[in-house]
């Protein structure tokens, strides 16, 4: 008889139906703070993905991210908030889920377990061997992600994993493994409660981390954020008027709009001045 996965277990609560409101966002809280706890177990392996995710970029390899479900949805939420966060293209990083576009609202039936979808997702968008690609799974044996890494790796791309199970199976097919193990859900098996925020987590740790690395962050600063709406560009003045010393806050703005970027704003106001 085969071990039921961590994120599979019964949950530690029962008769959910009965709780109070309160009771029931009591606990789900309680269980919610084991997760950072859980995710910082795993930074030594978190840091060892980073660094090699770094390295393909440096080189100007794309991130990929594949997954199924939540896990796919996360890393599409990833992929996706970079661009405007960071100011980089959008083929920098890229998320793909299990089904397609379609799949990030609703459910693709049977989409997970299709063995070879993953390799012609990526085959799409002309994946090679400076490339990188992370395998999300919360049970760590979703067949899109397994083989999608797998044949990663027999094209000599390089690969890592986010799951949460110990000694999960897509580990075992990512050169950079990341577990985190964070116990059974509120909700049996509702792998979008912890599981899918320590996933979050690591997303968020793994991509802040590379852009950083990739001088895309001056200080604290999001100098190459997209100036796509009214509360970002004040956040840009802003950051002008600190670095540049500038007291108006009008011509702080002029300079940031006509320039496009606060690093332009300050590169440009510093050679004219």
């Amino acid at each position: 008889m085969s071990t039921v996965k961590i994120t599979e277990q019964v949950s530690n609560y029962n008769n959910l139906e009965k709780m109070s409101t309160v009771e029931l966002l009591t606990h789900m809280n309680n269980e919610d703070k084991q997760v950072p706890i859980a995710v910082e177990k795993a930074i030594p392996a978190i840091e060892k993905l980073t660094d090699a995710v770094y390295t393909q970029m440096k080189k100007g390899g794309r991130l990929f991210y594949i997954g199924a479900g939540t896990s796919g949805r996360l890393g599409i939420l990833d992929a996706s908030e970079c661009p405007p966060t960071f100011g980089v293209p959008h083929d920098w990083v890229i998320g793909l889920i299990a089904g397609g576009d379609a799949a990030i609202r609703k459910a693709v039936e049977g989409a997970e377990d299709d063995v070879d979808q993953a390799w012609k997702d990526l085959e799409a968008f002309d994946i090679d061997a400076l490339d990188f690609v992370v395998g999300i799974a919360a049970s760590g044996s979703t067949p899109y992600v397994i083989n999608g890494l797998r044949k990663c790796r027999e094209m000599n791309i390089k690969t890592g994993s986010i799951s949460c199970n110990p000694d999960a199976d897509v580990s075992s097919c990512a050169d950079f493994p990341v577990e985190v193990i964070v116990g059974p859900e509120f909700v049996t098996g509702s792998t979008r409660m912890k599981s899918g925020t320590a996933q979050k987590l690591v997303l968020n740790m793994l991509t802040t981390s590379v852009m950083i690395k990739l001088g895309r962050v001056e200080d604290n600063k999001m100098v190459d954020m997209q100036l796509s709406n009214n509360k970002l560009i004040d956040r840009g003045v802003r950051m002008v008027m600190d670095k540049t010393g500038l007291e108006h806050y009008d011509f702080a703005r002029e300079l940031l709009l006509k320039a496009g970027s606060v690093r332009d704003a300050v590169a440009g106001f510093h050679k004219t001045s």
